[in-house]
C-alpha cells in the first residue's frame, strides 16, 4: 500500500521538469498494465528497472503515484493525473518530430488519433477522412469508437489517448476544462417509427444509453405522450433495428438515421424540437499541429457544405422515397 508522499528532490516544478521521456513511458505503461511486471514485459525491461524508475518519478513529482499490493499497481489520483499528462507530453514529442520533418519537406505526415462516438464514426468520418487522405496522404488516421458516457470522447483527449474527439457538446456548448474546440453542426431530433403505423406516438419507446443530453431530457419531460423506455439498448443501430421490426418508436438525432433500415419512417417533431450539437475537441498544444488543423478543416468543411448526413428517406419496403412530416 502507498505510504507517505515522497519528498521532492528539488522544488516540485523543477524536479518534475527533469523527467525524461523514458520515465514517462514507464509511468504510462505501469498505469496501463496495472502492474510493474506486466509493464516491464511490455517494454522489454526488468521489473527492478521499472520499479526503480517509478520510485524516481515519485521523488521528482513529490507524490505517491501507485498503490502497491498483491493485485498489482493501482494508480492513485496523483498517478492517474500524472499518466494523463505523460501521455500528452509523449504525444507532443512525436508531434515535434513529425512537424520538424514536415517543415523541411512541406508535407504533413504521421499518426492522427481520433475518438468518435458510433454514429459519427460510421457516417461523418468516412467522408472527412476521404478528403483528408486526398489532401494529406501522409496522415495515418486511427479511429477509436468511444461511448458518449461519462467523460466520453473528450475524455480520451484529456487523458492523452486521442488527439481529436468528435463529440456531442452540452446544451450550453461548454468546452471541457483544458481543451479547445467548437460546434460543427446542430442536428435535429425526430420521431422514428415503423412506416405506415396509424398512431406512432402510441407505441412503446425504444432508447439507448448514450441518447440525449440534459436539454433533450428536459424537452422529453414536458412531453406527456413519451412513455418510459420499455427497451434500452447499447447503441442506436440496435434501436433502429427494433423500430423497423415494429417493436416501438424512438426519438433520435439526424446522424443516427443515416442508412436507416427498410420499414423506418421519420416524422418531424415540429417547433421547439430538441437538437444535438456535434463538435470537436483537442488540446491547445495539438491544435497548433498541422495534422490536427488539417482534420479540423475537413470537419468544418463537411459540416458547412451540408455533407453531414441527415435523416434517411422513409423506406417501407414498397419503394417509396417520401418522408412523413409532423
Amino acid at each position: 500500500m502507498a505510504g507517505a508522499a515522497p519528498r521532492a528532490s528539488a522544488s516540485g516544478a523543477a524536479a518534475a521538469a527533469d523527467l525524461a521521456p523514458r520515465e514517462l513511458r514507464i509511468l504510462v505503461a505501469v498505469e496501463r498494465e496495472r502492474g510493474f511486471s506486466a509493464a516491464a514485459e511490455a517494454l522489454g525491461l526488468t521489473q527492478s528497472a521499472v520499479s526503480h524508475s517509478i520510485r524516481g518519478t515519485e521523488r521528482k513529482v513529490g507524490a505517491v503515484l501507485f498503490e502497491r499490493g498483491r493485485k498489482g499497481a493501482t494508480p492513485t489520483a496523483a498517478g492517474a493525473a500524472a499518466a494523463a499528462h505523460a501521455r500528452r507530453v509523449l504525444r507532443l514529442l512525436e508531434t515535434l518530430a513529425a512537424e520538424a520533418r514536415g517543415a523541411g519537406t512541406g508535407t504533413v505526415a504521421g499518426p492522427l488519433r481520433i475518438a468518435a462516438f458510433r454514429s459519427a464514426a460510421l457516417h461523418l468520418l468516412p467522408t472527412v477522412l476521404e478528403r483528408l487522405a486526398a489532401r494529406c496522404p501522409g496522415i495515418e488516421p486511427e479511429v477509436y469508437v468511444v461511448r458518449e458516457l461519462g467523460a466520453g470522447t473528450a475524455g480520451e483527449v484529456a487523458e492523452g489517448r486521442a488527439d481529436v474527439a468528435v463529440a456531442t457538446v452540452g446544451a450550453s456548448s461548454q468546452t471541457p476544462a483544458g481543451l479547445v474546440g467548437g460546434v460543427l453542426v446542430e442536428e435535429p431530433y425526430s420521431l422514428v417509427h415503423p412506416a405506415g403505423h396509424p398512431a406512432p406516438r402510441s407505441l412503446p419507446l425504444v432508447d439507448w444509453h448514450e441518447n440525449c443530453g440534459s436539454y433533450t431530457r428536459r424537452w422529453w419531460a414536458r412531453q406527456d405522450w413519451i412513455p418510459k423506455a420499455t427497451v434500452l439498448t447499447e447503441d442506436d443501430g440496435a434501436v433502429l433495428s427494433m423500430v423497423s421490426r415494429g417493436l416501438g418508436m424512438a426519438i433520435m438525432p439526424a446522424l443516427s438515421l443515416h442508412d436507416a433500415p427498410d420499414g423506418i419512417a421519420v416524422t418531424d417533431l415540429g417547433p421547439g424540437r430538441p437538437t444535438r450539437s456535434v463538435g470537436y475537441f483537442t488540446t491547445p498544444e495539438l491544435a497548433a499541429g498541422a495534422a490536427v488543423r488539417a482534420l479540423i478543416r475537413e470537419l468544418r468543411a463537411a459540416s458547412g457544405t451540408g455533407s453531414v448526413p441527415g435523416p434517411a428517406p422513409v423506406r417501407d419496403g414498397s419503394g417509396s422515397g417520401s418522408r412523413e412530416t409532423g
